[in-house]
């Protein structure tokens, strides 16, 4: 009944979603040249042979899913790969890091009738959901084509699972439609479980077992001459409010670490001159990478605001805050991926808000991988005590390489889960 009930009101919101999309394309939230992909219209002709459609919501889940690909494709050589999503970093990060045999498309918006057109045109031979965006009238018209589904690294929160709970039966024909359920973690499949799945598992988190993000040799040669020996640390993935957390950890730091330099990289890169201008009020000197700038012997924060290019400020510097984890701010809660520096060898340090990652923030906290701290305050207290501790820095680097290396062997066992539906079992 309320699917029916989304399905008619989404079908009538035509008019109102093609506005809210025309309005976003306004604010740079769509891509200028690919909006119709949007509304379900192609912007590709299908590939010949069977096809293998990949979902995920934006960066984080597009990323984790690039060694299954590579894997996939591996053992499947008559297959093609197509990842959608829905943001425009995504698109642009998977533009440049999809293998031959796969590609990009845009994610229609979940209206019936452009559903069916993107279904009409890609008709794929199965599906890979990604994690815990549930798209109803998607699901239900891929299931209704007798096209057979897998749920990989899904995950339930505590407020989904309340939410959810309301609407046993909504969520239960959702998650029924998956042939394959693999949570992220041991609780999530209990939880998926719980909300409707059939034989929900755990064999591993995908976003455990990535590779190392890639980085340009040249410009980290380039990057390195220009900073020579002076202190580093890299805040990474931050949001609105962070910046100014990590200015107050410099300033704390200053007195004690004159030469340091601190590396910001936002989570949106677009918000890089907004951020210059807070931080250049605030009394920092800053350089924007964007705009083609440097470090100079003068700057005290670098806002590298380029796409694509975290890889290369986690082999820069030694010690790294991951963002979107300090509380009482107002894009605080549910962290991002800890593991991607430790794996490249950096001490790791976050806040206390890292929810969408608590298992793995538990496993590198215990493992003595990573640290988790209260506040700003704490947060320059232990990065100074890393900074100026070669020996801890090592421990700590070596405890997160092993960490990721005991995980390399999840996308194996996702490949092995996923085998019946590739192989037509399932239909």
């Amino acid at each position: 009944m309320i699917r029916r009930l989304y399905a008619a009101l989404t079908t009538l919101a035509g008019p109102a979603l093609h506005l809210y999309l025309r309005r976003r394309l306004k604010r740079g939230k769509e891509h200028p040249t690919r909006f119709g992909e949007r509304l379900g219209r192609a912007g590709r002709l299908r590939p010949e042979g069977k096809l293998l459609w990949m979902h995920g919501a934006s960066v984080g889940e597009c990323l984790s899913v690039l060694p299954l690909i590579d894997l996939l494709l591996a053992r499947y050589p008559d297959w093609t790969v197509m990842v959608t999503s829905g943001t425009v970093t995504s698109a642009e990060l998977m533009m440049q890091r999809l293998p031959p045999r796969a590609f990009h498309q845009f994610v229609p918006v979940d209206r019936l009738p452009w559903v069916r057109r993107f279904l009409d045109h890609w008709r794929p031979d199965a599906v890979v959901w990604l994690e815990s965006e549930f798209w109803p009238n998607l699901i239900h018209e891929t299931r209704r084509r007798a096209i057979p589904m897998a749920l990989v690294n899904g995950r339930v929160s505590d407020s989904s699972l309340r939410s959810w709970q309301r609407l046993p039966a909504f969520i239960g024909g959702m998650l029924g439609a998956f042939q394959v359920v693999l949570g992220q973690t041991d609780q999530d499949a209990a939880r998926l479980s719980l909300l409707g799945a059939a034989s929900a598992r755990c064999v591993g988190n995908l976003k455990s077992a990535a590779a190392p993000l890639p980085a340009d040799d040249e410009a980290l040669k380039a990057l390195r001459q220009i900073i020579g020996a002076r202190p580093c640390w890299l805040a990474s993935s931050t949001h609105p409010g962070e910046e100014i957390a990590v200015w107050q950890v410099h300033r704390q730091l200053q007195d004690t670490l004159p030469d340091l330099l601190t590396i910001i990289v936002p989570r949106h890169p677009q918000r890089g001159p907004e951020i210059a201008t807070d931080l250049a009020a605030a009394g920092a000197e800053v350089s924007l990478r964007s705009t083609g700038g440097t470090p100079t012997a003068a700057t005290s924060v670098y806002i590298a605001d380029t796409l694509g290019e975290l890889g290369l400020f986690y082999r820069l510097c030694p010690v790294v805050f991951v963002g979107k984890s300090l509380p009482d701010l107002p894009h605080a809660g549910g962290g991002q991926n800890p593991l991607e520096p430790a794996r490249l060898g950096c001490s790791v340090v976050f806040g206390p808000s890292m929810g969408n990652f608590a298992l793995l923030a538990d496993q590198m906290t215990l493992s003595g991988a990573a640290r988790q701290v209260a506040d700003p305050s704490a947060l320059a207290e232990t990065i100074g005590w890393l900074l100026r501790d070669e020996r801890a820095r090592a421990v700590m680097a070596d405890a997160g390489q092993a960490l990721a290396s005991a995980e390399a062997a999840v996308t194996e066992r996702v490949v092995a889960a996923l085998a019946p539906l590739l192989a037509g079992e399932s239909r």
